[in-house]
């Protein structure tokens, strides 16, 4: 019962992490459609950037500490990417620059999207495994 209520943590965290980038491209979609002035659509971004990064941190210290060693090494892409864009201070939006870059923000928020959907069906896929496994024992 242990190994699935470590695939619901985990579903929980990636769903947050999901809410997360959906929540920075409609802040990006609000802008390109001029619903949203830049300065507030950058500090809306900018104020979920860190904790996403922190939690996509945090998910693969989990996976690490229960042992998925696969889900692990899945994660350390997307983390090291996430700790590249701090350590050359690229991740967050300028407000002076947000319209020069909304084009290759907007790409940069699917594809870590599109790799989270794909974390999320592994995830989905391993929970019900692990509760069938579960029930046949």
């Amino acid at each position: 019962m242990g190994e699935v209520w470590t695939w619901i943590i985990s579903f929980l965290i990636l769903i947050t992490l999901v809410g997360l980038i959906v929540y920075q491209l409609m802040c990006l979609a609000d802008l390109e459609f001029d619903y949203i002035n830049p300065y507030d659509s950058a500090s809306r971004i900018n104020s979920v950037v860190l904790p996403e990064s922190i939690l996509q941190g945090s998910l693969c210290l989990f996976f690490l500490v229960t042992g998925h060693w696969f889900m692990a090494l899945h994660g350390l892409p997307y983390l090291y990417y996430n700790f590249q864009l701090y350590l050359k201070k690229q991740h967050l939006i300028d407000v002076t620059e947000i319209f020069s870059l909304l084009d290759w923000e907007k790409k940069k928020r699917l594809f870590k999207l599109a790799y989270l959907i794909l974390t999320l069906f592994l995830t989905l896929f391993w929970l019900i495994y692990s509760t069938l496994d579960d029930y046949e024992e």
